[in-house]
């Protein structure tokens, strides 16, 4: 039974390389079926409808509902593919929390802070151009055109070509960097190679640290920040959907729960007595 259980694994791994998914995506899908394989052994059990929605209720028990969602997604994606079997399962309500935003002044404290001059230029681009972490993670230097004022995102999520526009306070810092960088990468590894996820989530903790931010912050987060001050200084929500690479405008118009731009202008009937 264990031996089946691996053929369909593999089966997978090859199905989702054939239909050209990225990297990540089939790297969370693995990871998702493996841990319900895992699941399984214990019950010494095959994949089947009802185990699936068991597992599931398992993961709600501990899981934020956004995280078992991405489950879902992948278990019915290999019982769809692999088994020829269409399942539903519901997708548990998300909860509605909205990211705590940094402000201007934080992020500026955060760069002036950083005195590694590439650690400098990450978090400058991070927040200046709102890119995903893979993202920066796989720039080259010849993704920069500073003729056009363009950066070029190759291949980003879901398989599609965007571009940035390079921060106008940023190209002569950009320019300077690259001269002295060999490597064709524009943020190598000082082991070479590129930089992981994990170094950039540090850097970013690192000059939050330093700069005596208490919010908690991320890589992601400058990203968020980056799309809410956009649309705080009156850019078009099609505008900044096209910048972060959304296929959908539902996903961008968070930012106009994000944004507080609306109720800070308010004025309370109170200031009127």
């Amino acid at each position: 039974m264990q031996e089946e259980k691996w053929v369909l694994f593999d089966k997978l791994k090859e199905n989702l390389i054939l239909r050209n998914y990225s990297k990540e995506t089939s790297k969370a899908y693995l990871v998702h079926i493996k841990k319900y394989f895992e699941f399984l052994n214990y019950f010494n059990e095959m994949p089947n409808f009802e185990n699936a929605k068991k597992y599931i209720l398992k993961k709600l028990e501990k899981n934020e509902p956004s995280s078992v969602h991405h489950t879902i997604f992948a278990l019915e994606y290999f019982f769809k593919n692999i088994l020829n079997q269409n399942i539903y399962i519901p997708k548990p309500k998300r909860n509605k929390t909205i990211p705590i935003i940094l402000t201007p002044e934080e992020i500026k404290k955060m760069i002036k802070i950083t005195s590694n001059i590439k650690h400098k230029l990450i978090l400058k681009i991070l927040y200046g151009c709102g890119l995903r972490v893979s993202e920066i993670i796989n720039l080259k230097k010849e993704n920069v055109n500073f003729e056009e004022k363009l950066i070029h995102i190759n291949l980003a999520k879901g398989k599609k070509d965007r571009f940035v526009k390079v921060p106008e306070s940023l190209t002569e810092e950009l320019k300077a960097y690259i001269k002295l960088n060999p490597d064709k990468i524009l943020f190598p590894s000082n082991r070479g190679g590129k930089l992981t996820k994990k170094s950039i989530g540090k850097i970013v903790e690192n000059s939050a640290k330093k700069a005596e931010i208490t919010k908690e912050v991320y890589p992601h987060l400058l990203r968020h920040s980056f799309a809410t001050h956009l649309l705080e200084n009156g850019t078009d929500l099609r505008i900044i959907q096209k910048l972060l690479g959304h296929s959908d405008i539902k996903t961008t118009q968070i930012y106009t729960q994000i944004s507080q731009a609306s109720i800070k202008n308010i004025k309370s009937p109170l200031d009127n007595l």
